[in-house]
Order: structure tokens, then sequence, then C-alpha cells
């Protein structure tokens, strides 16, 4: 087994996400070693990695209607004038004075942030949308320290969309990627097919517990936006009043503060399913479409191998039948194997010649359903190992490298990255974070502040009274980091 280097950018995302986290350290260990896994079957290359299916940043997306409440509210909380744009925006912050605005291609080719290879999805929706990319999105960096450790996404009001397809791939994507969704009230004022397509995408997000509905409560009280909102099959979510987020002292600031603050624990927690995922996937997806292909490639082979003896056989017939002895000669015991044993002779090179015919078929097809499934493993890679002469002949299901052994450290990477969760929620239980005469001094101040913002907040689970803070330093150091610093 030849041990694969770490990868540059995981190496990356360890200096620039992990380095003060312990948790997202030793989750960058698992992920190298699931590297090394898929490395080892081919799937893989040198300097790839399965730590990029997902953004490493915590992330905000913010949607509203046509009643400029949105921009309104993003202007007065990062405190800098937003230009307006028909694009979705990505907001990144810069310590630099002057706004700078960079294509979308900024983001499409770069892992670390969201709509990473975001063009091949909009070339699939519509043909030439990869190349119109820029028309849709941009990354904008501000001078904002609110935006300090976190991505906020700018989705643009409906009434200036015009691509349905893409409007709708692009909104779905940052909510999905996001997590927490800021959603203003106003946008349920729409009744365009946008909006509607919005309403469906909110039912299916809502058990994420990541969705915050802004409202105007000087107009409407929180009871009937529930209610409006429940007829619509929105059940679950917080909602906060916009009238008190300017003052920064009231409740209901706090509270949405405490909810931004708090998107970092989010993206742990995101980043630890994306590594269970990447380990699932392996067998339900990975090896399930070089298996398929596997099967078909045999079958597609047996059958024409099968058509030729066919052929032969039905010449055989012919000749018995018009009285030619055919079948004397063939129980012959010396003319009878010589025939044999030269129809055998003949069938294994052309057996093995239709084989890689339909290998080359079977690679096309596949390197088509990569593509569709989005996949950063190479599954012809893995494919093209199975293409042997004892796999050729030989009934031989199973691809190279899976087996029993393979199979045990698969379940070993999975248990790894179950435990990993467990210990970042023993990072936050206070059963073993602070004693029990702390825990009487904090908790009636706990209890206090919930009461005290308690009138906005319906259909949610309880939200941590105080910002959420990462470990500062790190209680132990990954391999990988160790090595890192030696260099």
């Amino acid at each position: 087994m030849t041990e694969k280097t770490a990868s540059k950018h995981l190496i990356n995302l360890q200096s620039t996400f992990a380095i003060n986290n312990p948790v997202l350290q030793n989750a960058i260990q698992v992920f190298q070693e699931l590297d090394q896994f898929e490395y080892d079957l081919g799937l893989l290359g040198e300097d790839e990695t399965t730590a990029i299916q997902t953004s490493w940043w915590p992330i905000v997306s913010v949607i509203g209607g046509n009643s400029g409440e949105k921009e309104a509210f993003l202007t007065r909380y990062l405190n800098v004038e937003l230009s307006q744009t028909h694009k979705t925006t990505v907001l990144l912050h810069n310590a630099q004075a002057n706004q700078t605005i960079l294509p979308a291609t900024a983001l499409d080719v770069d892992f670390r942030y969201p709509f990473y290879r975001i063009s091949q999805k909009l070339e699939q929706i519509q043909k030439g949308e990869a190349e119109r990319i820029n028309t849709h999105l941009e990354l904008k960096t501000l001078n904002s320290p609110r935006l300090q450790g976190k991505l906020i996404i700018n989705i643009p009001n409906f009434i200036h969309a015009t691509n349905f397809e893409v409007s709708n791939l692009l909104t779905t994507y940052s909510m999905e990627q996001a997590d927490v969704v800021l959603v203003f009230c106003d946008i349920f004022n729409s009744t365009t097919d946008l909006a509607k397509a919005l309403i469906l995408t909110l039912v299916h997000q809502q058990e994420s517990n990541k969705l915050v509905y802004l409202f105007d409560d000087t107009t409407s009280g929180v009871t009937a936006w529930q209610k409006k909102l429940a007829d619509l099959g929105l059940t679950i979510g917080q909602f906060i009043g916009t009238s008190q987020l300017e003052n920064q002292a009231s409740a209901d600031f706090i509270l949405l503060e405490q909810r931004l603050a708090n998107a970092g624990l989010q993206r742990s927690y995101r980043v630890l399913h994306s590594l269970e995922k990447s380990i699932l996937d392996v067998d339900r997806v990975l090896i399930h479409e070089v298996k398929a292909a596997q099967f078909h490639w045999k079958e597609g082979s047996v059958f024409s191998s099968l058509v030729v003896l066919g052929f032969f056989a039905m010449l055989a017939v012919f000749a018995e039948v018009a009285g030619m002895g055919f079948l004397e000669l063939l129980i012959d015991p010396i003319v009878g194997s010589a025939m044999i044993l030269t129809t055998v002779t003949f069938m294994i090179p052309t057996h093995i010649l239709f084989s890689k015919m339909v290998a080359k078929m079977t690679i096309r097809t596949l390197t088509k359903r990569q593509k569709q499934l989005h996949l950063t493993e190479n599954l012809i890679a893995l494919f093209e190992k199975n293409i042997t002469f004892s796999r050729m002949m030989l009934p031989i299901n199973e691809p190279v490298g899976w087996n029993k052994k393979s199979k045990a450290q698969l379940a070993n990477l999975l248990s790894k990255a179950k435990d990993l969760v467990q210990s970042l929620n023993d990072n936050f239980s206070i059963y073993n974070s602070v004693s029990a005469s702390a825990q009487s001094t904090i908790l009636p101040t706990a209890t206090q502040t919930e009461r005290s913002i308690s009138p906005t907040i319906t259909m949610s689970e309880p939200v941590i009274s105080t910002p959420i803070s990462q470990p500062s330093t790190p209680q132990r150091q990954s391999a990988l980091m160790q090595k890192i610093l030696k260099k």
C-alpha cells in the first residue's frame, strides 16, 4: 500500500478552520484516513481529498421580498452601504476600506467557498449557463467586523429574477449550504412561481432548525404570521420582530446575534455530517455505481460471446441436417476433442476482444454517470482496475480491493466519525463543563434571559442564551497538524 501524502487542500482547511478546534482537527485526521482508503481503491488522486464536499465556512443565507426590508437590515447590521445587485452575492470580510467585487468564477473554482463547481449544475439544467455564471453570481468583500469568521449569502429579490430554473437552483443551494437562514416575511406576499418554489424548499428545510423568520411587528403580530405560515406548511422556526433590531440592546437583536454567533457551531456539525456522509457514500454510491457498471460490462461481454457460439451451433445444426455427419465427427474422441479445443482457442481471444469493446462503452456511460452525481472520486479508475484477464474469464463480481478487510476499515472510519459527533456534543454539555455551584449561578441568569425574549420565540427548540465559543486552544494536535508544524 502506497502512503498518500496529505492534500494541499486538506492542509489549507487544517490551518484555516481547525487550528483552534480539537474536534475539527480530529475530523481532518479521519478525512485523511478516508482519503488514503479511497486512494488505495483508485478513486482519488495524489492531491485530491474528500473534505471538499461542503464549505467549511459558517454560512448565513438572507432572503427577502420586494419591500426593501432585507437591504435595510443588511446595511444597518453590517454598517456598510451595499450597492444594488440582481445577483446572488456572497459577502466576505476584508480589511480593505473599499468594496471589491469578484466574478462568480472565484466561487466556482475555490472549494473553500459555497457554490464550488456550481457551473456543472447550471449546465445540467440549461445548456450554456455555465459560461454565463458571472451573470448569476458574485463574491463581494466588505470591511465589516460582523462578517469576520462567517459568510453571508444575499439572495436577490425575486422581482428581478428572469430565469426560473437558475434562480430556483441558486436559492435552494444557498439554503441547503447555510447554517442559519434569515427569511423576511415580506417574501410571502409574493405570488410568483419562484415564491411558490421557495415555500416548498422551506418546508423541506425546516426540520434542520435553521430558519429564522423576521416580520414587521408594527403591522402584524407574531400570532398572525404563525397562522399564515402554518397554513403554508411551515410550522418550525423562530419569529423575530424587526422593529427592535435597530436597538442593539433589545432582546430581539441579542437573540438574533446569538443565532448568528452559533453558526460556527452548526458549521462543525455540518463538517462532521459531511464526513459521515462521505464514508457512507463509498459503499452506497461509489462501490454501487462501479458494481452496476461491472455487471453491465460482464453481461454485455458474455452475451456477445454467446452470440458467436450460437452462430457456430447453428452452422453445426445445418451441417447435420445436410447429412455431413457433423455429430459423428463431434463424438469422435480425436476429431471431437480437436474441434472443442479449436473452438475454445478461438473463443478466449474473441471473448477478451468483446470484453474490451464493451468496457469502452461502459466507461463512457460511467463517465456521464459520474458527472450527473457531481462526484469528486474517479469511478473510471476503479472500474479499469477490474479489466483484467482473470476477471474477464471468471465470474468475479466485487470490485478490486472491495473485500472484508476494506469493509472493516470503512466501518472503523464510520465509528470514528460518530465518536467525533459525540465528542462535539460533550464540549457543550453543561454537566461536563460546569460544577454544581457554577450551575446555580448560571442557570437563573439563563432563565431570566429566556423570559425576557420569550414573546418573540415560537415554534422552535430552546436557544442557548449566550453565544457558544469554540475552545481557544486545542487540547491535542492531530498527526497531520504535527507534520505541518514540523515543516
